[in-house]
């Protein structure tokens, strides 16, 4: 994994598809979304259930600090924000 280029790109597409099967499995109605700024500010997930809103990043690197658009908090002050790495994947899929 450490020579590939592209790491960060398949955690986070892992990490979405099994998110997703975990609810369907559960049998909880999601839609989810991927929220980004013109100026390229990111979350790599959004999960509205009802009128609540989750955000997650992923990050596979503990190198890379994950942080949290300061745009988003404004704009969802509501939502619960959670950052996933490899030290809490597995609390994040349980």
């Amino acid at each position: 994994m450490n020579l590939r280029d592209d790491v960060g790109k398949l955690w986070e597409n892992l990490l979405v598809i099994e998110w997703m099967k975990r609810n369907a499995y559960r049998f909880r109605d999601a839609a989810y979304y991927f929220w980004r700024t013109y100026d390229r500010k990111e979350i790599d997930l959004v999960e509205e259930i009802a009128d609540s809103l989750r955000a997650f990043e992923f990050k596979y690197s503990a190198t890379k600090k994950a942080t949290i658009p300061k745009l988003w908090k404004k704009t969802y002050p509501e939502s619960s924000v959670e950052i996933i790495t490899a030290e809490n994947v597995r609390d994040f899929l349980a």
